[in-house]
């Protein structure tokens, strides 16, 4: 076998702190090694022509490449040795920049390690055999999960593009965080306003079906070709006659029913449609307080009813949908800030959350817009913003910087003093992070236009005193205790993952950081992208954000959902597990371990069962090699063979 060997000095990068022309010079004394070099920038357009040119005139049947880490690059050269005539697979990539230079400085060390990585990559290179793909065919239809904001994007996005859309949203509208907003900042226009047509698009687009009140139940098929069922939850009012005319509403007797749009600051029925806006804007009723289901008697509802929607016989609906791809854009929950026992949130009425004041703000919320104290209905005269409720602590688990807190702070402080110009406003904060466009302006135009006091420091305690709160903190820029007496204590509560965002991952065979959040393929190069193929992330569901860049992202899974589907067929990895069927014992014990679902039984003649690895379904993740007893299952390009062969050449 003829290698050759091609080591990158990426400028300074590897260069700076390993001999890459002595690493050169070991290689080429390597067996089956032809040709080793050391080049400049391997991965520029000169630096692959040099990779083909020496695989002509060489006559190399096998590339090392000695650079950068696989997971950036490797694609690159696979590309580049493919079109000089090899088969991609008889590549190999030893990373000396990640795991050599970038952490040590001891020259000859590094330079030593190099010279043994290339010497495994040159061993496991011998090998390998040339793999091939297929093609599978593509059902040109996305799934957007979540209907906020970034996930209206993504569907709009997506229909522009004359794509059929399925969006599945668990509440029983769309608009998820947003609609419950205010303003947003820093432009403090109407949140309704922006969103409210984006929502209307959604119901009027002959390609998007809405599934709202309904779930994922679970996920199966592989990219091209995904089955969702998704459980359609009952309402107990026929969507298909309801018209929205709210007369049951009206009548309904059972008016003690925690508005959760309203975030409990008042009372809705037990039949309701969230709010004004709401898309699709259909009743639904809430069978834990409605008094048929509760105590059997009633049916106010269904008696004024003018189109029969009402029925109490209704049952959950399983939806089977078939598509090619799917947006995850579940968005996010807000802490509870019951947990900062000290501040008093959910015991004393006057502490409440931003999202709370977000909706006492409102024109559409509990107080018609008017600010009022939710405990005696007064006009707050001195309020206290306590920012980093659940965020930057790692005491509570959420060491992050949930990125907005410190916005939506300064934009109700700004709407408080135009709505009372007299009401004095503190905010205590650790840091002010306002990195985006004009947000550091904004903040500033709430300290110096409308004289918000910033106080640099944490709260210790708020407690009441009389029909006030008193606000005990720290200024940390003036050295001093700090008390200020309020009759309004808002709580800016951070970002954390929605609930049950973990038991959707796991359906969806996607990766999720310690904290819930969807973790990225990359999270420079590959932002929308996960390790799934054909699952794609939209807003927060992949980590605390602002509007602007969930609706950006919502655009950007959008743009790859279009690329994915711009072939009638896709090509498959063969780097994907293969069974020995004279070695496989029938254990059962891959199929068990596949993260993916990806091995099956495979019936032969007499009865006999043996596992079969679907190719378009296996990620290569090699769980079940490691598994399997007597190794009849073998990961291509990662065998048994191959592994053993670096660890001897490392040991040799």
């Amino acid at each position: 076998m003829r290698i050759g060997v091609f080591v990158c000095q990426c400028g300074t990068n590897i260069a700076g702190t390993v001999d890459t022309q002595e690493v050169a010079r070991r290689a080429g004394n390597l067996p089956d090694v032809a040709y080793a070099t050391s080049y400049m920038y391997t991965c520029s357009e000169p630096g692959q022509q040099e990779i083909q040119r020496a695989i002509r005139e060489k006559n190399l049947q096998g590339v090392v490449v000695a650079a950068c880490s696989p997971r950036m690059h490797e694609p690159t050269f696979r590309r580049a040795v493919e079109r000089a005539g090899l088969n991609r697979f008889m590549f190999e990539m030893a990373n000396i920049r990640e795991h050599v230079s970038w952490i040590n400085n001891d020259r000859e060390a590094n330079t030593r390690k190099a010279a043994e990585l290339v010497e495994m990559a040159v061993a496991k290179l011998r090998f390998n055999q040339p793999l091939f793909s297929s093609q599978i065919s593509v059902n040109k239809r996305v799934m957007v999960i979540g209907g906020g904001v970034a996930g209206i994007q993504a569907a709009l996005d997506c229909s522009d593009g004359g794509l059929d859309v399925v969006l599945v949203e668990r509440k029983s509208s769309i608009g998820g965080k947003m609609a419950q907003l205010d303003k947003t900042f820093p432009t403090v226009d109407c949140s309704s306003c922006i969103l409210g047509p984006k929502m209307v698009d959604v119901v009027q687009k002959d390609n998007i079906t809405l599934h709202a009140a309904s779930e994922v139940e679970s996920i199966s098929g592989y990219v091209g070709n995904f089955t969702v069922e998704v459980r359609k939850k009952a309402t107990y009012v026929d969507w298909t006659a309801c018209t929205g005319c709210g007369a049951c509403i009206e009548k309904c007797p059972s008016r003690k029913v925690p508005d959760v749009f309203n975030e409990n600051l008042a009372n809705a029925r037990a039949i309701n449609i969230p709010f004004p806006q709401a898309i699709p804007k259909k009743a639904t009723i809430n069978r834990d307080y409605c008094l048929h289901f509760t105590k059997g008697k009633c049916g106010t509802c269904q008696k004024v009813c003018p189109t029969g929607a009402v029925n109490y016989e209704m049952q959950d609906e399983i939806v089977t949908e078939q598509v090619g791809a799917i947006i995850v854009a579940t968005g996010y929950d807000l802490f509870d800030a019951s947990v900062y026992g000290e501040y008093g949130g959910g015991r004393y009425a006057d502490v409440i959350s931003g999202i709370q004041y977000e909706r006492i703000l409102s024109a559409s919320g509990p107080f018609g817009g008017h600010i009022k104290r939710p405990s005696d209905g007064k006009e707050p005269k001195d309020i206290v913003f306590i920012a980093c409720v659940g965020s930057r602590d790692a005491s509570v688990g959420r060491p992050y910087c949930s990125g907005v807190c410190c916005m939506y702070i300064a934009k109700q402080a700004i709407l408080t003093r135009d709505h009372l110009p007299d009401t004095r406003v503190w905010v205590f904060y650790m840091d002010i992070r306002a990195p985006g466009k004009n947000y550091d302006e904004f903040v500033r135009r709430a300290q110096e236009e409308y004289g918000v006091q910033y106080i640099r420091g944490r709260v210790g305690k708020v407690y009441p005193k009389g029909d006030r709160m008193v606000v005990q903190g720290n200024d940390t820029l003036l050295g001093v205790q700090v008390e200020v007496e309020a009759d309004l204590v808002v709580l800016a509560t951070g970002i954390e993952a929605s609930a049950g965002a973990r038991e959707l991952a796991e359906k969806l065979r996607i990766s999720y950081d310690q904290y819930g959040f969807y973790m990225e393929s990359h999270p420079k190069l590959r932002p929308v992208e996960t390790n799934t193929a054909g699952v794609y992330l939209a807003g927060v569901c992949q980590g605390p954000k602002d509007i602007p860049s969930s609706v950006a992202m919502g655009s950007a899974a959008a743009a790859k959902v279009q690329a994915l589907f711009s072939r009638d067929t896709i090509e498959t990895n063969p780097q994907v597990a293969l069974v020995n069927e004279r070695v496989c014992i029938s254990c059962g014990k891959c199929i068990q371990v596949c993260p993916f679902g990806a091995i099956q039984w495979k019936e032969l003649r007499g009865g006999i069962r043996k596992a079969e690895v679907l190719p378009s379904v296996c990620q290569g993740c090699g769980l079940c090699n490691a598994t399997c007893p007597p190794k009849a299952i073998q990961l291509q390009h990662a065998t048994d063979n191959q592994i053993l062969a670096e660890v001897n050449a490392l040991c040799a």
